[in-house]
C-alpha cells in the first residue's frame, strides 16, 4: 500500500502538529499536496506563525482521517523530519492542487509561500471499517521501523485468559499465545490480565 499517496489523493486535508517556542503543541489545518515514495510535500506562507514553528523545530507531526462516522474511517498519522526547499515546486504543485488559484491568484500574491518536504519519518495506519481492525505500521526516507504493541514470550502457559479480554479476538492460542499484529488494539488488557508476565510491552517509539 503506497500510504503516502493515499494520504495526498485520498484524504488531502490533514491536522498537523508543531511545536511552539515554549514547548507547547500547536495544531492546523493543512493540505498534503504531493507525494512521491519517500516524502510528502506541502506548502505555507512565510509570515505564518506555522512557518516559523517549521523552521525552528524541523519537526512535524499529523493525522488525516477518511469516513462518515467513526466505524467507516480509516485513520492514518505520521510523525516526521521536515525541511524547507523554496518555490521552485510551487508551480507543479498549484497545477495539481488547482484550488491554490483560487486562494492565491496572482504571481505577486504568491511570492509570499514556500513548500516543505517531510522527508523521513514513520507511520500508522488504523481503519475502523475492517471487522477486526486492520492496523498497519510504516516508515519512509532514512527512518526504521520500530512498532509498537505487545508480544508474548516463552513464560506463556497457554491458559487463555488474554482470549477473554481481547476487545478485537485477535489472539490465537498455539503452543503460546499469538497477537496477530495487523488487528491488535494497543489497548494492553493482555498485558494487565496475564497471570505469569508473558505479555511484553513492546518499544513505543511510532504513533
Amino acid at each position: 500500500m503506497d500510504y503516502l499517496r493515499y494520504i495526498v489523493e485520498e484524504i488531502h486535508s490533514v491536522i498537523a502538529a508543531t511545536v511552539d517556542a515554549k514547548g507547547l503543541p500547536v495544531t492546523c489545518a493543512i493540505d498534503m499536496m504531493d507525494a512521491d515514495e519517500n516524502s510528502l510535500y506541502f506548502l505555507t506562507a512565510k509570515g505564518k506563525s506555522f512557518y516559523q514553528r517549521l523552521v525552528d523545530r524541523e519537526y512535524i507531526a499529523f493525522t488525516a482521517m477518511k469516513g462518515e462516522s467513526t466505524l467507516s474511517s480509516v485513520a492514518v498519522s505520521v510523525r516526521g523530519k521536515v525541511k524547507e526547499i523554496g518555490n521552485d515546486k510551487i508551480p507543479a504543485l498549484f497545477e495539481k492542487n488547482r484550488y491554490m488559484f483560487e486562494i492565491y491568484p496572482t504571481e505577486e500574491s504568491r511570492v509570499a509561500l514556500t513548500v516543505f518536504q517531510i522527508y523521513d519519518g514513520s507511520g500508522e495506519w488504523f481503519d475502523l471499517s475492517k471487522k477486526p481492525v486492520e492496523r498497519a505500521s510504516f516508515v519512509f526516507g532514512a527512518s526504521e521501523e520500530k512498532p509498537g504493541g505487545y508480544s508474548v514470550n516463552d513464560n506463556c502457559i497457554a491458559c487463555g485468559s488474554c482470549l477473554e479480554v481481547c476487545p478485537q479476538s485477535c489472539i490465537a492460542i498455539k503452543d503460546i499465545a499469538v497477537i496477530n499484529q495487523n488487528n491488535c488494539l494497543h489497548c494492553g488488557n493482555c498485558y494487565q490480565i496475564c497471570p505469569v508476565g508473558a505479555v511484553e510491552k513492546k518499544s513505543m517509539q511510532g504513533i
